[in-house]
């Protein structure tokens, strides 16, 4: 079975623009399901120990076996490829989808790779399923919160019951564990880690770390949603600041972890300077934290983080499954304890938003939107609180009451 993705249609326009594409994200999202589906070309894995060596022994001879079109999957683990790869494009440039390529690590942070086929590569960023691709809808417009979005929305959104939404929340969205019911969630996540772990992270960690690392891993997780502290993390671990530090910044990279940034600009003196970290998967972090069924999620003390953590990975996944620009997303903190939880930049305007578990919020916890009335140069735009409500409504003159399953 196989759940239509809505990055489908961004890697159709990227087919036709340049030579090769390259869809990145952390294991098992997709990626190479989407490229097989919307190509229907030949795959061939360097995760394969034989294949790797092969292409980087000699990268021509293994593009002469693998002729394009074809899809080259984990295309990280061997960067001398891609110089031969440039050199097959630049032989007729007119010709485009010739290379799709998949990567656990994102694009940019590929070392020495970016540069070789900088003006050749269109590249899509995917994560798991999203809530509008679990419920097979076709809505794929980025997330806005003003009027026009809401009218054009209101046709396709389906309100889920606390049971349905808690049960994708805790199971995650990695498609094969949500397309397999039958599947054991906390035998699936551990085979998951130890994977990542053997194939992506151990050549980073230096030798006898892992058992550290996963205490680190386990460590982010139980503070998704919150600003980050990265030395008390460390010191938690025992692990010295500067290696908490590399350890972030790999999970980072391949696509564990998102961490949002603070909003500043040169005017603002007093706002929290630290990002706010986000697991891409709502599952993962829940089996890392050990919340062992749906119903004790919810009910849990960390119900709120991990409500919020789904949230903004909802919108973050709207932006990327239609555009390669990467979104401009922020939250809102102050020394004064002013905060909003979530602010959309878009042609010089602040959309700001709360994320609350509550079916009733409250005009008072909108309260700190105000702070964006004082911005030289910007406009505050309608905003709202993201909720567990059954309607879309009003809560101030341009603010609104917003079901989650809108968004």
């Amino acid at each position: 079975m196989y759940k239509k993705r809505h990055v489908e249609n961004l890697i159709k326009i990227l087919e036709t623009m340049y030579g090769t594409v390259l869809v990145t994200g952390a294991r098992q999202v997709g990626k190479t399901t989407v490229l097989e589906q919307s190509t229907g070309y030949e795959k061939v894995s360097l995760d394969d120990s034989i294949n790797r060596i092969s292409a980087k022994e000699s990268p021509a001879t293994f593009l002469k076996n693998y002729p394009a079109p074809v899809i080259i999957d984990e295309v990280q683990k061997v960067p001398e490829l891609f110089d031969q790869i440039k050199s097959e494009i630049d032989k007729d440039r007119t010709k485009k989808g010739l290379y799709y390529m998949t990567g656990s690590e994102q694009f940019k942070l590929m070392k020495g790779i970016s540069e070789s086929l900088s003006g050749r590569i269109g590249i899509a960023r995917l994560f798991g399923l999203s809530l509008r691709e679990f419920t097979d809808t076709d809505f794929s417009e980025s997330f806005i919160p003003n009027a026009e979005y809401f009218d054009r929305r209101k046709f396709t959104a389906r309100h889920m019951s606390d049971d349905e939404l808690w049960h994708f929340i805790h199971r995650g969205c990695l498609p094969e564990l949500v397309l397999n019911e039958a599947y054991r969630s906390d035998i699936y996540y551990s085979n998951y880690i130890e994977t990542y772990i053997e194939r992506d992270v151990r050549g980073d960690l230096g030798a006898g770390n892992e058992l550290k690392f996963m205490k680190f891993l386990t460590a982010c997780a139980a503070v998704c949603g919150e600003v980050l502290n990265l030395s008390s993390i460390a010191s938690d671990v025992g692990i010295s600041q500067p290696t908490a530090s590399r350890w972030l910044s790999k999970l980072n990279e391949t696509n564990i972890v998102y961490l949002l940034k603070p909003y500043s600009t040169n005017v603002i003196k007093r706002v929290i300077k630290s990002p706010k970290l986000y697991f891409t998967d709502t599952g993962l972090a829940a089996y890392l934290t050990k919340w062992s069924s749906a119903e004790t999620l919810k009910n849990g003390a960390f119900a709120g983080h991990i409500f919020e953590n789904f949230v903004i990975m909802e919108i973050v996944k709207s932006y990327y499954n239609v555009s390669t620009a990467e979104p401009e997303l922020y939250f809102y903190r102050d020394s004064n304890g002013k905060e909003i939880d979530l602010i959309i930049e878009k042609d010089n305007t602040l959309y700001p938003l709360e994320i609350k578990m509550t079916a009733d919020p409250l005009k008072k916890q909108i309260a700190a939107f105000d702070e964006l009335n004082n911005i030289k140069g910007k406009q505050r735009g309608s905003g709202g609180i993201i909720c567990r409500s059954d309607r879309l409504l009003l809560i101030s003159e341009q603010d609104y009451i917003i079901p989650v399953e809108m968004v």
